[in-house]
């Protein structure tokens, strides 16, 4: 009996698991690669006007080659189950610093998210940053993604994301909070963190997992 031809959200779905295996999002592991970024984004996966856009054999031979997967271990995960593993929604940390993707308590909203496959998400509003350049070093380098979840409770020496009232998005190290004063400790150790009224604080959520 023939085997049924591979489909269009199975190669996909493979492509997207080789990346979480790689601890990368789909434009990490485009750019490990050598591609485009945007090669293995979902917005890359139907044309404008509505039809399926195969990834190419060249876009696949490379990604293998970049993470040392072989040809029989990437269609095995085709069929894999992949455990828990569940889609969250994906954002440049820059694009999103930017404004528009986020509500008043920090959970993710409107368009121009991606998806990162991720396991054992119990947050449902849970959210994956993927970080660009060097301004976060040690702490993250260029490429790495971050988990956040606006669920966690937060405490003294989390990690976690911010927004305040002027605008300002960036990940730092909590330090302490009181009815006066919520104090940061910057993840670069070149700035010192900030020190800011609660007032000024629009929300935090803690960063539950990196893929350094």
């Amino acid at each position: 009996m023939a085997s049924a031809p591979l489909t269009h959200s199975q190669i996909w779905t493979a492509l997207d698991r080789l990346a979480a295996r790689a601890k990368l999002s789909p434009s990490g592991l485009a750019k490990r690669s050598g591609l485009d970024p945007t090669t293995f984004n979902k917005s890359k996966r139907i044309t404008p006007d509505g039809r399926a856009r195969w990834p190419s054999t060249e876009s696949i031979a490379k990604a293998l080659s970049a993470t040392s997967v072989s040809v029989e271990s990437f269609v095995s995960l085709i069929g894999e189950s992949n455990g828990a593993a569940q889609a969250i929604p994906l954002l440049g940390f820059a694009e999103a610093g930017a404004g528009g993707y986020f509500d008043d308590k920090g959970v993710p909203l409107g368009k121009g998210w991606d998806e990162f496959a991720f396991p054992g998400v119990t947050d449902e509003h849970a959210y994956a940053l993927e970080i660009s350049g060097d301004a976060m070093l040690p702490a993250y380098r260029d490429g790495d993604v971050i988990i956040v979840s606006p669920a966690a409770p937060v405490r003294r020496g989390d990690r976690v994301v911010v927004r305040t009232k002027t605008g300002a998005f960036m990940v730092s190290e909590l330090k302490r909070q009181t009815g006066k004063h919520v104090e940061f400790k910057s993840i670069n150790t070149d700035h010192p963190g900030p020190i800011l009224a609660p007032e000024d604080v629009v929300w935090i959520a803690r960063v539950v997992w990196a893929s350094q």
